[in-house]
């Protein structure tokens, strides 16, 4: 292994809505992901990383800053929505690519943004040198329309350009991503490359599929896909990384650039969040617990890695890997990974913090304890005994359960209020069908 003491190049690779078992490295078994499964095993593979958010926009404010998303009034929002002018994360604030910028690197957001539009917001007010991608949450695959019909435009732009270009999104994405990566090779500053997919979020479009594209009458898509649609979208995005990562290895990049893996939140409709329940908008594992993996071989072994992790954490390990300073105005509520990873520390209980405005969510993680509220329901789970979330130990457990509540409770004083105008995105009985609310049935229990 080498002990390269350049600044690495940093490579964040973002999926949208992938469940945690949606790689055939996390257990995946009607298909492959072969350059995935690649990078996992070159790296670390970690099995209780979770998403800041069980929604998108939220979860990449964290990503950005840093910080709890609930700090910031564009982090209340599940998700920011897409008519939204004045929402959208200040360009005052630091961010990751704003302070690795300020330590001499070259910036690049390829791909999805979703944290506000211009001209107030927007990734080149926010520290991204360059910009190619989607400004909103969602976009069609081949169309590249935030929506269906004629009258609307593309939401794809260079810079603050709007263009057009034909093809695949996360094909058009990946021959973006590896145009940079070849382009950087001749430079001498370090790069940071966030590239942030669309895919596997809906709607449910293979690389073959652009007919069903043109039949859409709504890119929510509820009258379609399937579990074998959606397998091809998850097995175009492992060959869109894989082009990156070749990309890298040709041009002798490899050796030094920290590649991440990741998602935003956890899986929707098709996907796969075995052993977990529960999928995006929801505090059940299956909503939060995502499928994660860095690489940089100048620096780490690999290795399977059981430290409990969030999305806020990237800021100060990635700014502590590039030897970058952090902002003391702004600390960041996330904690440096390296020293465990690098066996300097061992694996250490966390404190994680969630709440959702739909059906009023609250979920607090202490070691291997869980504290879970939805609507009037209390739950109290052990989620490393239990990861499926099946037994309430709330009244086995009251000392466990009332110390988690507690600290729920004190930790949600620090953070901004939900409003009635908050917007939220929740699942309904109109959408999925597991989701009706049964009368409540006569229980006969033991007095």
């Amino acid at each position: 292994m080498s002990t390269a003491t350049t600044a690495p190049n940093i490579v964040f690779i973002l999926a949208d809505d992938l469940g945690y078992a949606d790689l055939s490295v996390y257990g995946q078994r009607n298909y492959t992901t072969p350059h995935l499964d690649r990078l996992a095993g070159e790296g670390v593979r970690f099995t209780q990383a979770y998403a800041n958010s069980a929604v998108c926009s939220a979860t990449r404010l964290a990503l950005i800053t840093g910080r709890y998303q609930y700090l910031l009034a564009a982090g209340l929002e599940e998700p920011i929505p897409s008519n939204a002018a004045n929402i959208g994360l200040p360009p005052e604030h630091p961010t990751l690519p704003s302070l690795l910028k300020a330590a001499g690197y070259d910036t690049a957001l390829i791909g999805k943004w979703h944290l506000g539009r211009p001209p107030a917001f927007g990734p080149l007010h926010s520290g991204y040198d360059r910009f190619f991608g989607n400004l909103g949450g969602v976009v069609d695959y081949f169309t590249h329309k935030n929506g269906v019909g004629d009258d609307l435009a593309p939401d794809l732009y260079e810079g603050t350009v709007p263009v057009e270009r034909t093809g695949y999104y996360t094909y058009v994405l990946a021959d973006e991503a590896e145009k940079y990566v070849r382009e950087r090779a001749t430079q001498a500053n370090p790069f940071f490359l966030s590239l942030h997919f669309t895919a596997p979020h809906w709607p449910w479009e293979g690389p073959h599929d652009e007919a069903v594209s043109r039949q859409l009458k709504d890119l929510f898509h509820y009258d379609g896909g399937t579990q074998r649609t959606y397998g091809e979208i998850v097995q175009a995005l492992d060959a869109a990384v894989g082009q990156v990562l070749h990309a890298l290895e040709a041009t002798g990049q490899a050796e030094n650039t920290i590649v991440v893996f990741t998602s935003d939140n956890g899986g929707e409709r098709f996907s796969d969040t075995w052993p977990f329940v529960g999928q995006k908008t929801e505090l059940l594992e299956g909503g939060l617990r995502v499928p994660t993996l860095l690489r940089w071989p100048a620096r780490l072994q690999p290795q399977v890695q059981t430290q409990v992790t969030a999305t806020m954490d990237w800021l100060p390990t990635l700014l502590a890997a590039a030897q970058a300073p952090v902002d003391g105005q702004y600390p960041s509520d996330g904690v440096n990974l390296l020293p465990v990873l690098q066996g300097q520390q061992p694996v250490h209980p966390r404190q994680l913090f969630w709440r959702y405005k739909s059906q009023s969510q609250r979920a607090l993680r202490d070691g291997d304890w869980k504290y879970l509220k939805i609507n009037e329901h209390e739950f109290l789970f052990h989620v490393v005994d239990d990861p499926r979330e099946r037994a309430n130990l709330r009244e086995r457990q009251p000392e466990v359960f009332a110390r988690l509540k507690a600290a729920w409770e004190l930790r949600n004083q620090d953070f901004l209020e939900i409003t009635p105008q908050t917007f939220t995105h929740g699942l309904t009985p109109d959408i999925q069908a597991d989701r009706y609310v049964p009368s409540r049935l006569a229980r006969h229990v033991r007095k």
